[in-house]
């Protein structure tokens, strides 16, 4: 896990990989429990028996949003960011679901730090986050990520 806790540090970082998360098992009961929390319960994520019959993939799939979820959990497996007074998330670009995730399937996620801005107090952070389904080693979901850090002074 690589430790920051300036701008600095993160310098070091800027073109570089930070690192990759450990797994996180996309469960049925996770599926399940998205799909309540979001209101979204679709067949192809939560019918066991439909899937089986009809989808293209023989089982449930994760809803995109819900591998997308999972970026906060990994990226701080990958990162720990230190003396902070505050973070925001600011936004995601290019995001792109390149994979459905199958009931079952574990995922990982790599970051890459793209850029880094120094905004006068605030640091603007750009990740290319890669969210991998560990069995098959394909991507499930790329993007950028944008995250702002203010530091204590």
């Amino acid at each position: 896990m690589v430790q920051i806790s300036s701008f600095e540090e993160f310098q070091q970082w800027e073109g570089k990989e930070l690192g990759r998360s450990g797994s996180i098992h996309v469960t049925q009961e996770r599926i399940n429990q998205f799909a309540d929390a979001t209101i979204d319960h679709q067949w192809i994520h939560v019918d066991e028996e439909r899937c089986k019959a009809e989808s293209p993939f023989g089982q449930t799939i994760a809803h995109g949003y819900l591998t997308l979820s999972l970026l906060p959990v990994m990226w701080n497996q990958i990162v720990d960011v230190q003396n902070l007074e505050r973070q925001m998330n600011y936004g995601m670009d290019k995001l792109k679901f390149a994979q459905p995730v199958l009931s079952g399937q574990h995922v990982s996620m790599t970051a890459d730090l793209v850029e880094l801005m120094n905004l006068r107090g605030a640091i603007k952070t750009t990740v290319k986050i890669t969210i991998w389904i560990d069995e098959t080693g394909k991507k499930a979901l790329e993007g950028l990520a944008t995250f702002v850090y203010y530091f204590k002074k």
